[in-house]
């Protein structure tokens, strides 16, 4: 891959930043504004980083998606598939994938015997679990190496962090 005469030979996670691309927005460093929309940047370029370095096993939709059955229990396909903010079929793909690899199984509705439930495997609820687990490691490694009172900034945080979790998963459903 090359941009602009900087050639690359890495990893996606040791990628060069494009020269003709500014790397901060200007807000990130306190230039006006309240703040909002440059902890919007730095919290929203942190998670895809973040996402990219988990192993890549399964796509991040298959693996957002056992996520989403640990979270909500079992569900119809046209119900994951709007979750994931993908079509029907490609959902249907997806799970079809996942149901070869033993992650999910395919039940009926008790309320409705022509639908199907999609429902996490023993083994779709361990790789869930282990891969929460070690994106939790990876991200607490960062966070244990930030100078102290950084890190007890951050932490006095968790509640608003917490706050914030709760409604974007209440904007989701």
């Amino acid at each position: 891959m090359q941009w602009s005469g900087v050639a690359y030979t890495g990893t996606m996670t040791d990628m060069p930043v494009r020269p003709d691309v500014p790397a901060d927005p200007p807000e990130r460093h306190g230039a006006g504004g309240d703040g909002v929309e440059a902890t919007a940047d730095v919290l929203y370029s942190l998670m895809s980083d973040f996402l990219r370095q988990l192993p890549r096993d399964l796509s991040l939709t298959a693996s957002a998606t056992l996520a989403t059955l640990r979270r909500r229990g079992p569900l119809r396909i046209t119900t994951l598939a709007a979750a994931q903010g993908i079509t029907q079929p490609s959902m249907t793909s997806i799970v079809t994938s996942l149901q070869k690899g033993g992650m999910v199984t395919r039940r009926h509705d008790p309320a409705d015997a022509r639908a199907t439930l999609i429902e996490l495997t023993d083994k779709g609820l361990r790789y869930v679990v282990a891969r929460r687990e070690g994106g939790v490691e990876r991200i607490g490694g960062h966070i244990r190496n930030l100078p102290d009172a950084q890190r007890q900034t951050l932490l006095a945080a968790f509640d608003a962090l917490c706050s914030l979790e709760e409604l974007a998963r209440e904007r989701a459903l």
